[in-house]
């Protein structure tokens, strides 16, 4: 028994010796900390004087502030930063990016703002723009009403005056070519560019000719996606709404079957979106053409009109005498485009305009 008690007598005897030796090592231990402590705010407090002493107190704050970076990094803070137009139309976004970018649609239809709605004038050119004074005087007066977006060769410096309502506006753009996909993907760049502005409700261009012509250019391939009696054929041309719009720029599916089964003698951009648009969304289409144009010279191009053929006649027969649709009401203003028009043209344009189109 004695041994067995005799163990449990020193452990205990050794416990307290240890808890003893503890207590008298603890306090040397703060002691150091607290000294080394002192020693660095004493270090401290002189860089601190050094510093403001040297460059400035005002230096010091600014360069603190400026590495501060808020939580929410480049979130917006406003609703004016989601709905305020770019400032600058030129950016490095891929198509893909863009076309993806464009066709966000609010779920909500009421807009918690006040919404001006404007119209996007879109024009798709090799460079500069004949016409560009006539626009002027049309669009003055307009601001706030209308956007404007150009798509030129890459190569093209517009030299347009910071006055002009051209100045700065275009987009970044690649070589299109006429007859071919590029030329739609020129079209759809111009929307997806007006889509980043939600303010722009209207897109003007014009479907030439939306009937069943052109079918001989018609490949079976593209059967069943698209049937031959919903093949339609147009041109540059086109005055759409939004939803349209987005439909365009958002499409996956036809734009594959044209690429592939629609090239020279079948010219994609004559029947790439009036086609589709008759197929999605044909009850939203005019059906018919508002385009004015004139056939008569005979070829296979429409007549050019140059200075010699600008006259009030010519006016009278661009837009007299005919009746057509609009929102299901007869109407006699039926073409909102005519074509061709040489740049020879501008001088007696510019003349007449105050006395027939009223501008």
């Amino acid at each position: 028994m004695q041994s067995s008690v005799a163990p449990l007598e020193d452990g205990r005897v050794n416990a307290v010796l240890s808890r003893s030796n503890q207590s008298k090592a603890l306090p040397l231990r703060a002691l150091q900390i607290l000294v080394l402590f002192f020693v660095l705010c004493i270090v401290f407090s002189v860089i601190s004087v050094y510093t403001v002493k040297h460059f400035g107190i005002q230096n010091v704050v600014t360069s603190v502030k400026d590495g501060f970076q808020p939580c929410y990094g480049k979130e917006p803070g406003t609703l004016e930063s989601w709905i305020k137009p770019p400032s600058n139309l030129m950016h490095n976004l891929t198509d893909k990016e863009l076309f993806w970018r464009a066709s966000f649609v609010p779920r909500i239809k009421k807009y918690p703002f006040r919404r001006v709605p404007k119209i996007a004038f879109m024009f798709l050119t090799k460079g500069p723009l004949p016409l560009a004074p006539l626009w002027e005087r049309f669009l003055k007066g307009h601001e706030g009403f209308y956007s404007i977006y150009i798509h030129s060769l890459p190569s093209f410096q517009a030299k347009f005056p910071s006055s002009s309502v051209f100045h700065n506006k275009q987009i970044p753009s690649q070589i299109s070519e006429w007859g071919k996909m590029s030329m739609c993907d020129a079209e759809r760049r111009l929307l997806a560019n007006a889509l980043l502005d939600i303010s722009n409700e209207r897109f003007m261009g014009a479907f030439d000719d939306p009937g069943p012509y052109g079918r001989g250019r018609y490949n079976e391939n593209m059967a069943p996606l698209v049937d031959i009696t919903r093949w339609r054929k147009g041109s540059q041309w086109f005055e759409i709404n939004r939803k349209l719009a987005i439909n365009i720029i958002e499409d996956t599916t036809f734009y594959p079957k044209f690429e592939q089964f629609c090239k020279p003698a079948c010219y994609v951009d004559e029947h790439y979106f009036p086609t589709m648009l008759t197929i999605q969304a044909g009850n939203l289409l005019a059906n018919r053409s508002i385009t004015w144009v004139d056939w008569s010279r005979g070829g296979a191009h429409p007549a050019t009109f140059g200075r010699t053929d600008i006259t009030e006649e010519f006016f009278q027969r661009a837009r007299g005498g005919h009746q057509c649709l609009y929102n299901n009401r007869n109407t006699s203003v039926c073409f909102l485009f005519a074509r061709k028009i040489a740049p020879s043209a501008m001088e007696p344009l510019l003349r007449i305009a105050p006395k027939v189109l009223g501008f």
